[in-house]
């Protein structure tokens, strides 16, 4: 896997602002930062490289609803020939990988079990996320936005999830054999451990990363009952960030789950249930002894993105850092798999 390219001029403005925008989002600047330039990003698109232009000659291109004086700025330096400074200075700052550490491991890694689109709590639409994972060298991802009871995320009901599955179909065929698209849902273990989707429609899907997102402070035996209960259901491929703990970040703090993990892991093991490794920085789920244990008892691994935008797609570097460091051989991370082996490991339960 590797990183994206830099962009030099001449630049469309459509591209320019793309690619300020995942620079950010790879930055982890705020989301409301971000969104202004996926915003006028989305207009340009709609208007057109030579209505914007005529715009800028104008000098009424901030009179447009969605355009203010940053994504102006970009816009107008690209339509004059040159590389915006923004995206300049973006560019010159991300030179250096996002983790030193792990870098063997991630050359090695081929795809993701867990992201977002603006489906559920995403910030951008599919295609963009497809278009980012082909840049960054990526040959399969899963989609998995949310379920439905999540509705904070707005998580997908029965018939969205429907329509994105048709969807996808589309855009695989679209892709043809350069990459693929898989189906997938990040479905949400409810209190019992039952899973928040209709079981028929799980069987649709590619691969199913189940996770906790609700009563995290749950006493440790119904806790640990819960994630076993979900665990041992046929359809569930990967367990996600297993202790829901937050280390840092904008959301605060949070401590990890209380429950007994020799005992999920090793129905991990017999279920042939991935563990995540979740890269997200806020995340870093779940802590190294954990991560140990689970490979001392045999565990397969998925290292994740948990990217909600394109930019953070390549967060997994921070997951290949971890992982690497804790002796996790590259066979035992399915993310490093081709997709076919992907496919007949997850469809085998």
């Amino acid at each position: 896997m590797q990183q994206v390219a830099e962009i030099a001029a001449p630049i469309t403005p459509s591209a320019a602002l793309r690619r300020v925008a995942f620079y950010m989002e790879r930055s982890r600047a705020g989301s409301y930062r971000v969104d202004a330039f996926r915003k006028a990003l989305a207009t340009v698109r709609e208007l057109g490289d030579d209505a914007v232009a005529g715009l800028v000659a104008d000098g009424t291109l901030t009179d447009v609803p969605g355009i203010g004086p940053s994504t102006a700025e970009v816009i107008s330096q690209a339509v004059a020939g040159g590389l915006p400074s923004r995206l300049a200075t973006l560019q010159a700052n991300a030179a250096a990988p996002l983790e030193e550490g792990g870098a063997e491991l991630f050359a090695q890694v081929r795809g993701d079990c867990h992201l977002h689109s603006d489906w559920s709590d995403g910030g951008s639409p599919i295609d963009e996320m497809v278009l980012t994972a082909v840049e960054l060298g990526h040959e399969w991802m899963v989609l998995t936005d949310h379920s439905p009871r999540l509705k904070v995320a707005n998580g997908l009901s029965p018939t969205r999830l429907r329509r994105q599955i048709g969807l996808i179909d589309q855009i695989n065929t679209a892709l043809g054999a350069s990459f693929t698209l898989l189906k997938g849902i990040e479905v949400d273990i409810l209190d019992g451990g039952e899973l928040d989707q209709e079981p028929d429609l799980l069987d649709e899907l590619d691969l199913v990363t189940a996770s906790v997102h609700s009563k995290l402070r749950m006493a440790n035996k119904p806790m640990t009952e819960r994630m076993l209960a979900a665990v041992r259901t046929p359809r569930v491929n990967v367990l996600g960030h297993c202790t829901g703990r937050l280390v840092e970040g904008s959301r605060g703090t949070r401590p990890q789950s209380e429950f007994d993990a020799e005992a999920v892991f090793t129905a991990c093991v017999e279920n042939d249930v991935a563990v995540e490794i979740n890269s997200r920085p806020e995340r870093c789920d779940p802590p190294d002894e954990l991560i140990t244990l689970a490979l001392d008892l045999g565990c397969l691994f998925a290292i994740d993105s948990d990217a909600h935008a394109p930019g953070q797609l390549e967060m997994k570097r921070y997951g290949c850092a971890r992982a690497e460091r804790l002796g996790v051989p590259a066979e035992r991370i399915v993310t490093t798999w081709p997709v076919e082996r992907l496919l007949a490991w997850s469809r085998a339960r």
